[in-house]
């Protein structure tokens, strides 16, 4: 067993050799990594053992991280993985209604340790839950969380896929002799398209996040529709249809998922994208800025 083992990064790497033997891009062979270790690190159905938290409570908690996210100004990819951090821990062990705030920000303290360059300092933290918890309290389940995750921290989140799909879409960030096919002016009129639709896309993740709906789906399916979604609604490039079986394949092939370009796989991001589409219509404040009413 490698001696790195611990962080689930590097585990199935014999499994993928072939596929990374045959991928000179440093990109493509992380995403490769990721889309191995997936299945290892979904949180599905965490709540089915906890008796005192509910969809509902999980969904404040999430959102909740979010609104801390943004004003900390933490990264994306810390939101994502706290989360997963969050949800993985739920399936280990039973948490009480009062402990789960805590659960959420030491969830988020640990993200940050992984992520960001500065942690947020656990005062600060603290703080926020309205002075609730004592430091040594979370100290101990921070303690106790990695235990139980037995320190498997480099979970593939939706912040890691969105970057990548977005690279592989925009066509300029990704080899070289695509890059030299892409002139400055098409570099700056794909600038603000891109930042529209991934800033939407981002939106949607987010909401994704708080849903215990989406819990049953991986975080590169999730992005993958939320791409397609954002792309849609804004009426930029040509996206393919969300409803059409070979568009649909295409788009599988085309992200580096032809083993899921199946029958089956085109009904699964079909049913993502479907739950999306309710999802936005009913957050529609929180994209009313970059699209109309759909509904």
């Amino acid at each position: 067993m490698s001696a790195l083992s611990d962080s689930g990064f590097e585990e199935d790497l014999h499994a993928s050799g072939s596929e990374l033997h045959e991928c000179d891009d440093e990109e493509e062979s992380c995403f490769i990594i990721q889309r191995h270790n997936e299945q290892q690190f979904l949180a599905h159905n965490c709540l089915a053992r906890q008796p005192q938290i509910t969809a509902e409570a999980r969904s404040k908690l999430v959102s909740w991280l979010i609104a801390v996210r943004r004003q900390l100004k933490l990264s994306f990819e810390s939101c994502c993985l706290a989360v997963n951090i969050m949800d993985r821990f739920l399936i280990t062990t039973s948490v009480a209604a009062d402990c789960f705030q805590l659960l959420g920000v030491t969830s988020l303290l640990i993200a940050t340790k992984q992520v960001e360059v500065y942690s947020p300092r656990i005062t600060q933290l603290l703080s926020l839950c309205c002075n609730s918890f004592s430091r040594e309290q979370l100290c101990n389940l921070e303690c106790l969380i990695l235990l139980r995750l037995h320190f498997r921290l480099a979970a593939p989140t939706h912040a890691f896929f969105l970057d990548y799909f977005t690279s592989r879409t925009t066509g300029y960030q990704t080899d070289g002799a695509m890059d030299k096919m892409v002139t400055t002016q098409d570099r700056n009129a794909w600038k603000e398209p891109q930042k529209k639709w991934k800033w939407l896309a981002c939106k949607v993740c987010e909401l994704s996040l708080a849903d215990y709906t989406f819990n049953k789906y991986m975080p590169s399916v999730i992005v993958l529709c939320a791409v397609k979604l954002a792309k849609d609604l804004l009426k930029t490039h040509s996206a393919q249809p969300t409803d059409n079986k070979a568009g649909s394949s295409k788009t599988l092939e085309s992200f580096g998922f032809q083993e899921y370009a199946t029958f089956e796989a085109q009904l699964l991001v079909q049913q993502c994208t479907e739950d999306l589409k309710l999802l936005v219509s009913l957050n529609q404040d929180a994209v009313q800025d970059f699209i109309s009413p759909l509904y």
